[in-house]
């Protein structure tokens, strides 16, 4: 029975102790361990009993635990310490030296469909949540301005178990938001609601706030009583099944997201749509424009464009969100029609193929986002390349290597992934900065001085700690299991915690290929078992629910495991998530990883990994690519890519065995006098001073900042001024442009003789265009040079800009430029016309090229 009235109790906490609160709704205490440490003083069972959840401790604390803090002269003065701290934290008005010095920094609105920030809020799935969360702690640390924007999913993503037979089994719980560091957005003692595009009867949101140290994350709840069942169940769980339902998600983030800003009073420069799941923002941003500046949908969409940013994280095209013409019409019809546009119209935006005629094709958000966006980017070098091929065709006619994706690798929140006793040593010898400017290499310079026994033994306390959290773990498992209690005191014993650890843990996807280690199952028995140079592997990791393919493998691993010879060596961890895995990450010797290349987009687990001293041993995909250098980590081949997977995968295999048992195992037990293993913990330094500045969060913030927001910020406040004249104007000129490009041509290309060319020749071309109407300050003649493959096509393309030179006939103008021939072999080239104006956010905007 739903309750007619509702209300909500309050812990009563002591006057003196009011600063608790203040810091226990300030997500800042998930990254700060002195604030852990104080709420963990207060009960440190109950710390754990709460999840880990600040606000549902102080509910459930008892009242003489309270009075007892209060009456503690060192708790008080703990407690003084870190709300000094914070207040100090989120007043500051300077900027971190990692910021980019600009006179007034945008307003960025960054949209994610889901945020990892810590466990008790389980509003995230996997890697790009707790990206989504490292972006907004390192934008509080350097001071970006920043909101965020999501859903508040009220059972978020699945609880992992398993059954008897290792066959993953999913459960929801829901989330009690009124003892969550979450607040409800008020105006007059009533929460701030928006209207959310729906079918009858109209649906509302409501709008919920975590503070991220000084970046509030706003959260969208349609969970409220004057809504119908349907539409409550929007925000119920993290990617539901099922396309309406994946539709509505993405209408509530996308529309609602943006009405919920205005709703407010917070107006943002810049939007930052993080995969496509946001992409219906920009249909609103237009939606809006049009309604406040009477502009027309061309001018509106002309003038969004400019302030909108667009990340990319799926390698594979499957990986992205579609939506019939049936679902579009029935979410959104009558939200077209204030557009101004016809339904047609949105499915050609939304097109993957900017020259598909079919008209029964559907709506992808990742090309609707690509179109709205003045600049996308992948997440690692190799992806931002994979990304240019998959996604080619909404540019239809570019060459691959000029496909308006640039790239910006991801990073990490090292002071979240860094273990308090390898803080501590951090601290003491590396000085402040490693945790304030983590991307400064010079943070990082001193990491030798730490003396090998202290780095070695606090790793040593931390594997101890990751096995303990195992061995609870697993009794957990078996008690529920209704194994005998021989079988459940058994887990007290599994694992060593004086052995090589290596650890494999992700989201559980064919491509990952958990499965490479039990190639040749004999072999891998031999390392694990070695009597002198013993190793074991931990497993963890979540498959989507409807991948029975990952759930098939990963029961397959389990069944594998319970050989007499592997059972005592191996361990699959249940229900992987942010405190699973930072025991993993801070415990582990070896982060394992073995996709298949080019799959991983970027996979920065091994990042947090490193940034604890833990060694990295992977495929060249994704972050490692970029990250590998001998002497840091072990790298499975060369980044050879295979026509042939099964083949792949046993050459792989066995490379993966090789470096297990002649590099890895013999450095780990290489020991002197002293047991110490010298060149491991040399390893574990270098890998520190590399990886930490190169892959950390505040450097990739900082290059989204200075690449992409800056620069958007600067273009729409130009479109903008005087009522959006330059935006008027300039959907003008594209329709004038789309109106003669048919009737441009290029009449005539001439070179100087291309005979006989040897390296440092030069060549000039001279090209003779029809710009039927078009002056030639608004054409852009290109000559795109390179060597040729095999199969004849162009590769390393370089683009020559041909100036004009002459007129010619009427409506004709000559332009001309030098080749230079710079290496020896096959050469060819091509020559292409383009629209050009000042404003446009990229030459390939308008989906107009000729080639002559």
């Amino acid at each position: 029975m739903r309750p007619s009235h509702t209300f909500h109790v309050a812990a009563r906490v002591p006057e003196k102790l009011e600063p608790l609160r203040e810091l226990a709704y300030n997500l800042r205490w998930c990254w700060d361990h002195d604030t852990i440490e104080l709420f963990r003083r207060i009960d440190p069972e109950l710390w754990e009993e709460s999840g880990h959840n600040p606000v549902r401790m102080l509910a459930l604390v008892s009242q003489d635990q309270l009075n007892s803090c209060a009456d503690d002269e060192g708790f008080m003065g703990h407690l003084n310490r870190v709300h000094s701290g914070l207040k100090e934290y989120t007043t500051s008005a300077e900027r971190s030296k990692d910021a980019v010095e600009t006179a007034l920094p945008p307003l960025v609105a960054y949209f994610s469909a889901e945020f990892g920030i810590t466990e008790c809020l389980p509003l995230y799935a996997g890697g790009m949540g707790v990206l989504s969360g490292d972006y907004l702690k390192s934008s509080s640390d350097i001071g970006l301005r920043v909101v965020g924007m999501g859903i508040l999913y009220r059972q978020g993503y699945l609880n992992q178990y398993l059954n008897p037979d290792g066959w993953q089994q999913e459960e929801y719980s829901d989330t009690d938001f009124y003892n969550a560091p979450v607040r409800l957005m008020r105006r007059d003692g009533h929460p701030v609601t928006v209207d959310i595009p729906h079918p009858a009867p109209p649906a509302r949101a409501q709008i919920w706030c975590a503070q991220v140290g000084r970046v509030p994350l706003y959260l969208l709840d349609m969970n409220l009583p004057g809504n119908s069942e349907p539409a409550r169940k929007v925000s119920e769980r993290l990617y539901a099944q099922g396309g309406e339902m994946r539709m509505q998600q993405e209408i509530l983030l996308g529309i609602g997201g943006v009405r919920a800003l205005s709703a407010l009073g917070i107006n943002p420069v810049v939007y930052h749509m993080n995969e496509g799941h946001s992409a219906f923002l920009s249909l609103e941003r237009v939606r809006t424009m049009m309604k406040e500046h009477a502009l027309s949908f061309e001018e509106a969409r002309v003038a969004t464009i400019a302030g909108n940013v667009f990340t990319t994280h799926t390698p594979v095209p499957a990986g992205s969100d579609r939506f019939g013409t049936e679902i579009v019409e029935k979410y959104l019809g009558q939200y077209i029609q204030e557009l101004g546009i016809t339904t047609k119209d949105l499915m050609a935006m939304g097109k993957e193929n900017a020259g598909d005629l079919n008209e029964h094709s559907p709506l992808c958000t990742t090309a609707l986002a690509f179109r709205m966006a003045a600049y996308s980017f992948g997440v690692s070098r190799l992806h931002g390349g994979i990304s240019r091929r998959i996604w080619k065709d909404v540019w239809p006619g570019v060459p691959e290597e000029e496909v308006p994706i640039a790239a910006v690798r991801n990073g990490v929140h090292i002071p979240s992934w860094v273990s308090n006793e390898m803080a501590q040593l951090f601290n003491r010898y590396l000085g402040p900065h490693w945790a304030s400017r983590p991307s400064r290499p010079e943070s990082w310079r001193r990491i030798d001085g730490i003396p090998d026994q202290e780095l070695w033994e606090t790793h040593e306390r931390r594997r101890l700690r990751l096995i303990t959290f195992v061995r609870r773990c697993l009794r957990e498992q078996l008690k529920r299991h209704g194994r005998l209690a021989g079988e459940v005191d058994a887990a007290d014993s599994t694992l060593d915690p004086n052995v090589l650890t290596v650890v494999f843990a992700r989201r559980f996807a064919a491509y990952k290929r958990p499965y490479l280690l039990f190639q040749d199952v004999e072999r891998l028995k031999r390392i694990l078992n070695n009597p002198d140079r013993p190793a074991q592997i931990i497993f963890a990791g979540k498959a989507h629910p409807a991948d029975q393919q990952a759930k098939e493998l990963m029961k397959d691993i389990i069944h594998r495991m319970r050989d007499e010879q592997l059972r005592q060596r191996m361990i699959f961890l249940e229900n992987y998530d942010m405190n699973a895995a930072r025991y993993l990450i801070q415990g582990a010797d070896v982060w394992l990883n073995t996709p298949r290349r080019p799959l991983e987009a970027s996979g920065t687990s091994g990042v947090k990994a490193a940034a604890n001293g833990v060694l990295h041993l992977s495929t060249l995909d994704g972050w490692w690519a970029e990250g590998y250098e001998p002497g840091i980590g072990w790298a499975i081949g060369r980044g050879e890519q295979y026509g042939d997977s099964t083949y792949q995968d046993a050459v792989e295999a066995q490379a993966l065995y090789d470096i297990l048992e002649r590099e890895v195992i013999p450095l780990f037990y290489n020991r002197g006098g002293d047991g110490l293993p010298r060149q491991w913990i040399a390893m574990m330094k270098s890998s520190i001073r590399k990886i930490c500045p190169a892959f950390s969060s505040a450097r990739m913030v900082t290059e989204y900042e200075q690449e992409f927001y800056v620069p958007a910020a600067q273009r729409a406040s130009v479109l903008h001024e005087n009522e959006f004249e330059r935006a008027r104007r300039l959907a003008q000129w594209k329709d004038r442009v789309r109106l003669a490009w048919p009737q441009v041509a290029i009449k005539k290309v001439e070179t100087t003789s291309l005979e006989g060319l040897q390296v440092e020749s030069v060549f000039r071309v001279r090209v003779l265009v029809h710009l039927a109407g078009l002056t030639r300050d608004e054409a852009s003649v290109v000559l795109y040079s390179g060597k040729l493959n095999s199969q004849t096509d162009i590769f390393n393309l370089r683009t020559v800009p041909l100036t004009p030179e002459k007129s010619g006939e009427k409506d004709e103008e000559w332009f001309a430029g030098e080749v230079n021939c710079d290496s020896s072999g096959r050469h060819g080239f091509s020559v292409g016309i383009l629209p050009r104006h000042p404003d446009l956010s990229n030459p390939y905007e308008m989906n107009l090229i000729l080639w002559g």
